[in-house]
């Protein structure tokens, strides 16, 4: 079994874009509050410019699109935006415990389904012997990867440890002799065209004009993997976090999401 990897990708912040949801659109008041929220893609990015539309008055978000994960949880742990929407709460847990972050979750938004897909085949039953799988490279995704495959009995996982804490070298069984070929999320596009199956998120497949429920070879929604709006710890009782997760969870963002088609309400 081989695990490899592909050239990582620069860490590159997009410039901000102002969504005011309050009647004035400056601060010349003194009484406007701008809450700045990382976001790396649609519909994630969508869902910031809703609750933008919904937040309450005394408040506006500004989205700072950046582009990836790393970096969404990078500028929220040092205090250069003031919540993040990008992630599920096992990513953020890595992330704090490979950087001695403070990050919380405190609003899951909504569930998505993730899918393996495939440019060569139709159907996993014809995933040939010495396929070539690419999964993430995060611990929390690599584990819901691997444990897709071992739910569908393509590999079979160690029992004596959590499937979803599972990486490459905890596969006891691999009948079809699979090579994995992990990551990071937003290359997985990019390894669709070499790899003989690929996992991904729907909001990065969509770029491909895929979707879960139309080309997905195995599918999964599980929802301890919602996304979460979060922040850092110190500020998750705070009066603009009361604010966000009232914004977040507003008629707004429902209509956004219910009208994904691959995503569904976790509020």
């Amino acid at each position: 079994m081989r695990s490899s990897s592909l050239p990582g990708l620069g860490l590159l912040l997009a410039s901000a874009v102002l969504v005011s949801g309050c009647a004035a659109s400056t601060t010349d008041e003194g009484d406007i509050v701008t809450l700045q929220v990382a976001a790396v893609t649609s519909p994630m990015t969508d869902v910031v410019e809703a609750a933008g539309e919904a937040i309450d008055d005394g408040y506006e978000i500004e989205l700072v699109e950046v582009a990836d994960y790393v970096t969404a949880n990078t500028i929220l742990q040092a205090g250069d935006v003031d919540a993040n929407f990008s992630q599920l709460v096992p990513y953020m847990e890595s992330f704090n415990a490979g950087n001695d972050g403070t990050l919380v979750g405190v609003q899951p938004v909504y569930d998505f389904i993730i899918a393996f897909y495939s440019k060569t085949l139709d159907d996993i039953a014809d995933l040939p012997n010495g396929a070539t799988v690419a999964i993430p490279d995060d611990p929390s995704n690599t584990g819901r990867a691997l444990k897709l495959l071992a739910d569908e009995g393509i590999v079979t996982l160690d029992p004596t440890i959590d499937p979803y804490t599972a990486t490459p070298d905890d596969i006891t069984g691999n009948p079809k002799s699979l090579e994995f070929l992990q990551v990071a999320i937003p290359q997985l596009n990019a390894a669709y065209d070499e790899a003989d199956l690929v996992f991904q998120w729907p909001s990065h497949v969509a770029a491909l004009g895929l979707n879960p429920h139309d080309d997905g070879l195995i599918t999964e929604l599980d929802d301890r993997f919602a996304l979460n709006l979060v922040v850092r710890s110190e500020d998750a009782d705070s009066a603009a976090t009361a604010a966000l997760k009232k914004a977040f969870t507003s008629d707004e963002v429902r209509e956004v999401v219910e009208g994904n088609g691959t995503i569904t309400v976790a509020f």
